[in-house]
């Protein structure tokens, strides 16, 4: 099997679980190589918060699509889907193995799932750009939701991104179906899927433990020198979890326990959103990452195939 996706809500172990996988491969002197999958940590500089792998926890396993953004830049699904691919392609192309990782469904998607995005209108994207800017994202929802309930269904009443985009393919394309995931994908190519699931309390402790860590790490000092970098600009980057907490801690608007209790509570609900749509993978091999024995016979069996 040349693609295998580890998928799973933070947390929960995946960047250990690719690099034994990938090491398992070696030892059948197949080489394999990781596809990051994390819109986040595509970010040049956001390290901390999105609990990159630093160059020396790495093993010496080839990382694809790690620190590929600047902070300025607006993170793209269907830009992502092209370079992950390409990737994949490489790596594949002498017998290699890609290791897809991350935690954002919809970026694992579009790389196994064989579905194409919608080309963008520049003024339509600017009016709804505008108007979520003037009105929030809540009343935009609820306009989706009047024109197709169902998408409107799979896209967080908060996200004001994916609901922008969602409006605008419907709008563009003048079928609101349009912008809905398919509910029977077809594979891109063969592919394996394990889903990396832990208990809730136990997870939730953890993710607790894991944000005090980062206040701990420097995540403020990380973010403070982000700011020559034109972090505030981002569209993408400052809203993401953490760096929208420590960036108010920086500026004063919000003091330092305030700004971890935020973090923890957004991270618990991220990691909720996680596990709910990674469920639909129902074709995926769903493992607990603490279950040694288990966990083990996975990776043989991975490595073994062909």
């Amino acid at each position: 099997m040349t693609l295998v996706a580890v998928v799973g809500a933070t947390g929960t172990g995946k960047s250990d679980f690719a690099l034994d996988l990938a090491e398992a491969v070696a030892r059948t002197g197949r080489q394999a190589e990781i596809v990051n999958a994390d819109a986040m940590q595509l970010y040049r500089g956001m390290d901390i918060g999105t609990a990159k792998l630093p160059v020396a926890a790495r093993r010496g396993i080839p990382h694809h699509l790690l620190d590929v953004l600047e902070v300025t830049a607006e993170a793209s699904v269907a830009a992502y889907q092209r370079d992950a691919r390409a990737a994949v392609e490489r790596i594949t192309a002498d017998g290699g193995v890609a290791v897809l990782v991350g935690g954002s469904g919809l970026y694992v998607s579009s790389v196994i799932h064989d579905f194409r995005f919608p080309g963008t209108d520049p003024a339509v994207r600017a009016r709804l750009e505008a108007e979520l800017s003037e009105r929030g994202p809540g009343l935009l929802h609820a306009r989706l939701r009047e024109i197709d309930a169902e998408t409107a269904a799979g896209v967080d009443a908060q996200n004001g991104r994916r609901i922008v985009r969602a409006l605008e393919v419907i709008e563009v394309t003048g079928e609101p179906k349009a912008a809905r995931l398919p509910e029977e994908p077809v594979p891109w190519r063969p592919h394996r899927i394990v889903h990396l699931r832990s208990d809730r309390a136990a997870l939730v402790a953890r993710l607790d433990e894991r944000v005090e860590q980062m206040w701990r790490d420097g995540l403020v000092d990380e973010v403070a020198g982000l700011l020559p970098l034109g972090l505030e600009r981002g569209v993408t980057a400052r809203k993401a979890i953490g760096y929208a907490q420590a960036l108010a801690e920086l500026q004063g608007r919000m003091p330092r326990a305030e700004a971890i209790v935020e973090t923890q509570q957004l991270t618990r609900v991220y990691a909720r959103r996680q596990v709910g749509w990674f469920k639909r993978y129902r074709e995926a091999v769903v493992l607990d990452p603490l279950d040694d024995d288990a966990r083990a016979a996975e990776l043989d069996r991975l490595a073994a195939l062909d």
